[in-house]
């Protein structure tokens, strides 16, 4: 989680809402990809941590199934990245800060918890690096009303 929160500053460097994700092989402990929000510098309004790291991950093991890999990001997923999380069938979610507004896995629609939702993974709440998660991104969201 802390090169994921590293990732989510940088994000806030280039003016992007700082998210951070990282994919690990969790039976070595190797960090296999990793992304941040870009959609403001890429146009694109898909580019969120999650979905940058799960397309370099796919693309470094050339398998659209990410299976026994874990995604550690800094913010509850919202409903796109938890769709993607699902097809990529990654195994596991540790996720930092809660986002009550566009979260959707313990917020809104609780993806994983619908009966069309494919694949479950485990989640669970990184509660040590919740409050340094949200900072981050309350000191940006406080100096873009300045």
């Amino acid at each position: 989680m802390i090169r994921a929160l590293a990732l989510a500053a940088q994000a806030a460097t280039e003016g992007e809402v700082p998210v951070g994700a990282v994919i690990v092989d969790h039976a070595t402990g190797d960090i296999v990809a990793e992304g941040r929000n870009a959609p403001i510098a890429g146009h694109d309004p898909t580019a969120h941590a999650e979905i940058a790291a799960i397309r370099a991950a796919a693309t470094k093991l050339g398998n659209y199934r990410l299976p026994g890999l874990h995604l550690y990001v800094t913010l509850e997923p919202c409903a796109m990245c938890a769709g993607a999380i699902s097809f990529a069938r990654i195994s596991k979610v540790i996720f930092a800060a809660e986002d009550s507004k566009g979260g959707a896995v313990f917020s809104g629609p609780k993806f994983f918890d619908q009966p069309t939702c494919h694949w479950r993974p485990e989640i669970e709440q990184d509660t040590k690096n919740a409050e340094a998660a949200s900072g981050i991104l309350k000191q940006f969201f406080k100096s873009k009303r300045k």
